[in-house]
């Protein structure tokens, strides 16, 4: 014995619908726009000497990437790049890596420096 159930075609509408409208909240930032726009309202902003809108600014920026769906690639029209969620996130996290000073260096050392002769081998 066969049981078909029936789903109506307004459900697969709301499913779809809901779906889009899921993946417009979800938009990805391109990563290297927004480091090159921060970059640039950072360096207008202290021309200026104007240091109190500058969080506000920073945070308005958004540079949404199209979605391609046969490929599952995020596609940004304005520098070209084309990459998956895990390489936009791995560039985003590559972008906004700070080197390290030399401050970290000496913490770093004065660390190493005072562990227990154990631990440093």
């Amino acid at each position: 014995m066969m049981i078909i159930i029936r789903v109506p075609d307004f459900c697969l509408l709301v499913g779809t619908l809901l779906w889009k409208i899921s993946q417009e909240n979800s938009l990805v930032n391109c990563p290297e726009c927004v480091a090159r726009e921060r970059k640039a309202v950072i360096e207008r902003e202290t021309a200026s000497g104007n240091q109190e809108g500058v969080q506000k600014l920073l945070e308005e920026i958004e540079i949404p990437m199209k979605f391609d769906p046969v490929t599952k690639h995020y596609i940004c029209k304005r520098c070209g790049l084309y990459a998956t969620r895990e390489q936009v996130g791995d560039i985003r996290e590559r972008v906004n890596r700070r080197d390290p000073t030399r401050e970290d260096k000496h913490d770093d050392y004065l660390d190493w420096w005072q562990k227990s002769k154990k631990d440093k081998i």
